[in-house]
């Protein structure tokens, strides 16, 4: 999409989801994201519009009539669905071998990791002064190393989840 078609699009599309927005039961900003996705959708299939504004129009229209329709066949519960996430004996057995599995990809970590990354699991909940004490490093620098640190432990689990 280019630049100047943006730019010269985008106040009459924050204009026209406003307007069509509250009609249709949406925010302003997931209708025009909507419009936006519909509009890289046609530049890639057909080329950019004839006449922009008037195809714009069109398309905030259409999609408040899309949302329009959709929110009427949604319908919420009555009551909360029940949570089955942690009641019988397969999703505690699952729970502890994702555990198991995460514990010892942690212990295969680089350097001062592996030590990280378990006071950062550990069941006591320690703040960051807590564990920067405990790693005698400073706790503006225990962010950064968090952040290589499950970097480096997502390139290790990676393999491993796509192998299953």
């Amino acid at each position: 999409m280019t630049p100047d078609l943006v730019s010269a699009l985008r106040p009459l599309l924050t204009a026209e989801a406003s307007a069509e927005a509250y009609a249709a039961g949406v925010d302003a900003g997931d209708l025009e994201q909507a419009v936006w996705l519909r509009l890289l959708e046609r530049l890639d299939a057909e080329g950019p519009p004839r006449d922009p504004q008037e195809w714009l129009r069109r398309a905030v229209r259409s999609e408040a009539r899309r949302t329009r329709r959709t929110s009427r066949l949604e319908r919420p519960y009555a009551i909360e669905p029940v949570d089955d996430g942690d009641g019988g004996p397969e999703q505690l057995a699952l729970a502890a071998a994702r555990g198991r599995a995460l514990r010892a990809a942690v212990r295969r970590l680089p350097g001062r990791c592996p030590r990280l990354m378990e006071a950062l699991l550990s069941p006591e909940d320690l703040t960051y002064r807590e564990i920067a004490g405990e790693l005698g490093i400073s706790q503006g620098s225990l962010g950064p190393e968090r952040s290589r640190c499950l970097g480096c432990l997502r390139r290790l689990l990676t393999p491993e989840v796509a192998a299953r």
